[in-house]
């Protein structure tokens, strides 16, 4: 077990409070097919103490941005050949550039350009001529808040880094993580859940075990069953994992996947013996999710269950009064759905003879 691991984590000021020079020499890329208008910018930007690059198309400018790596682009909204509009869409939907803020230049009173630009991911809007105050407000306030997104950004990798770095001490899981994300996607996207909460069930299947960092190997790698004392320690990664993630507001519709998914309907499970629709709905959706992947791939301990056995185990068990009886039919609907069908005489190759 880590050594001062309640420290560690709460101790979060170093980490979450990383201060940044207001002298460091911010990077902007101004693009604009019209020469006067790149002018213009390069002037006042230049003038703020930034260094400046221009580009005159959305080809060049997609170039300068892997050139460049600018902390804010202004950006004109219409260019021939590659609008503005497409130049953001790319950026915003690459992994490398997708914090980057991008500033639309408009005409004023513009309501339709401002429209598609928030569409398409824009941070904000300047009109033209530039007045030089609202540029260099603007420009501050969203290189800050580029900084801000990238130390969360980063916190955020580091946390899926140590779930995976937990799933990789025991060999016996494979692609269990990954396994789950796939099919908490599909599961939500079943149900017609929110695009948020479909994303925090994907997070949860990286997440969920993180708090297994906190137990000894001796106890998480044993093979056969645990003591009672052995019991109440594993028992304790549910715990773990949320101080871990505690930390992170991006985190909170995750931290009741992480922390419930081990509770029962009837009440009789870990840690807080939640009954019923106590247990927060994600951590319901999440723990059948984990059961039926953990019963149809193999462990050390038992073999790969098929579908079929797997569901009959998974009622049987709600039958106990383990799960929401109402969900575990609608996941035995979701699962028939996906599964490859029979074939039948229609659609059964044959020959002619």
């Amino acid at each position: 077990m880590i050594d001062g691991s309640d420290r560690a984590i709460s101790s979060k000021t170093s980490f979450y409070s990383v201060n940044f020079s207001e002298s460091d020499r911010l990077k902007i890329l101004v693009v604009d097919d019209h020469p006067s208008s790149r002018m213009t910018a390069v002037a006042l930007l230049t003038i703020e103490g930034y260094d400046v690059v221009e580009a005159e198309s959305g080809p060049v400018a997609l170039k300068r941005v892997t050139e460049f790596n600018p902390d804010l682009i202004l950006l004109d909204v219409m260019m021939p050949g590659m609008d503005g509009y497409e130049v953001c869409r790319h950026l915003k939907q690459d992994e490398q550039t997708r914090l980057i803020p991008v500033v639309f230049i408009t005409a004023l009173g513009d309501k339709r350009s401002r429209i598609m630009g928030i569409e398409v991911g824009g941070d904000d809007f300047l009109t033209k001529p530039f007045d030089r105050l609202e540029l260099s407000a603007r420009v501050k306030s969203l290189t800050r808040q580029k900084r801000l997104n990238e130390d969360l950004d980063h916190a955020e990798k580091v946390l899926f880094s140590i779930a995976s770095a937990v799933e990789s001490r025991d060999p016996n899981t494979g692609d269990h993580c990954e396994r789950l994300v796939n099919m908490g996607k599909a599961f939500g996207e079943y149900l017609q859940l929110s695009r948020a909460d479909i994303r925090h069930l994907m997070w949860g299947g990286y997440l969920h075990d993180i708090g297994k960092v906190g137990i000894p190997d001796a106890v998480l790698l044993k093979k056969g069953k645990f003591t009672p004392e052995e019991r109440e320690i594993i028992n304790q990664h549910v715990l773990i994992g949320e101080k871990i993630c505690q930390p992170l507001r991006t985190m909170r519709g995750v931290i009741p996947i992480i922390k419930y998914h081990h509770e029962r309907w009837d009440g009789t499970g870990y840690p807080d013996g939640l009954m019923g629709d106590e247990i927060p709905y994600l951590a319901q959706l999440f723990q059948i999710i984990d059961i039926y992947d953990a019963l149809t791939n193999e462990r050390p301990y038992k073999p790969a269950y098929s579908s079929e056995e797997a569901l009959k185990i998974m009622r049987e068990e709600t039958d106990k009064g383990w799960r929401n009886p109402q969900l575990m039919e609608q996941f035995a609907e979701f699962i028939a759905s996906i599964l490859p069908q029979p074939a039948t005489a229609s659609n059964t190759p044959h020959r002619n003879f």
